[in-house]
């Protein structure tokens, strides 16, 4: 077998892999991709979501709210760093999504926060949600629980 069919096989073969564990999601000119989870450690009462939502529209849209059934109080909130003092604080007002732009919810920065969790998330669970959008409306989603370890998720291509 020639080097270029060798490596045409190893990319075919990647593709495949990360079409297989990559999961998406539509409502309106919004893409919202990968919705995850880290594991949760027995009793703990707080979980974090991350994901991607891409505004394809040419009018700008915020995420407002998200529901789930694993929570009655799941909150949007933001990690900043101020003169060396970790700060969250939830963000009441939602996330905006501009025309044309890529939003990341992600580790250390906006992202998801189920609060009072009915049980912690375990491992290869999907965790079913409703992100609430102002303009585009509602869309179903899951977020796929991954490693309790958190850092990057092994189906993942990208860092969270």
């Amino acid at each position: 077998m020639t080097f270029l069919k060798k490596i045409a096989i190893a990319a075919a073969a990647v593709m495949v892999a990360t079409a297989a564990f990559a999961h998406e999601f539509k409502v309106g000119d919004l893409e919202i991709v990968h919705p995850n989870s880290p594991a949760m450690v027995p009793g703990a009462k707080v979980g974090g979501g991350y994901l991607t939502i891409t505004n394809h529209g040419k009018t700008d849209d915020t995420l407002v709210s998200i529901q789930s059934p694993v929570s009655d109080n799941v909150q949007l909130h933001e990690m900043a760093i101020t003169d060396g003092v970790m700060k969250m604080r939830q963000l009441k007002d939602g996330i905006p999504v501009p025309a044309g732009k890529t939003v990341e919810l992600k580790r250390g920065g906006q992202h998801v926060m189920f609060m009072d969790v009915k049980q912690p998330f375990k491992e290869g669970q999907m965790i079913e949600a409703t992100l609430h959008f102002a303009k585009a409306g509602d869309v179903k989603v899951e977020f796929m629980v991954g490693s309790a370890k958190g850092g990057e998720m092994k189906h993942d291509m990208k860092k969270m």
